[in-house]
């Protein structure tokens, strides 16, 4: 063999190794990015097993035409929530949570809401409230159509 032939087959060999090597990096971070994200899945389905919450009661009363609410929800999970991050839906509409107060077990001011704690969220709303549903942080969710006028 000449010169030629060997420095082409080291040539080939080179590109076979430069090109096994960039194959190896990308499968490598692929295989690691696919097991993170089943990591995060995982933990997402654990905290939701541990969430659960049960609007207990749910009053209003008509003031002219607004309609003062006050909604109690108990946390019945194991896991610490956000009262902040929890959603209200009253006739399938959005309540903004600037429009509200909350409180925990009394404690206004404060976003911990731990387990076998009541929230209350004290809004007001234009349209008589027929249902209402409330959302935690990561998708657990409980409603309420039995509403109470006081």
């Amino acid at each position: 063999m000449g010169f030629g032939v060997s420095g082409s087959t080291a040539i080939i060999f080179l590109g076979v190794l430069i090109a096994t090597g960039t194959l190896y990096t990308t499968v490598s971070d692929t295989t690691e990015m696919l097991n993170d994200a089943e990591d995060s899945n995982s933990e997402h389905l654990l905290e939701r097993r541990n969430t659960g919450i049960n609007v207990t009661s749910v009053t209003y009363s008509n003031n002219s035409g607004t309609y003062p609410m006050d909604i109690r929800v108990k946390n019945t999970g194991t896991l610490t929530l956000s009262a902040n991050d929890t959603s209200v839906l009253v006739n399938n509409e959005y309540q903004q949570p600037s429009g509200s107060t909350r409180t925990v077990n009394g404690t206004s001011g404060t976003d911990i809401w731990a387990p076998n704690e009541t929230l209350l969220i004290e809004l007001t709303v234009d349209n008589e409230p027929k249902r209402v549903k409330i959302v935690t942080e990561n998708g657990v969710t409980d409603s309420n159509s039995t509403l109470e006028e006081v």
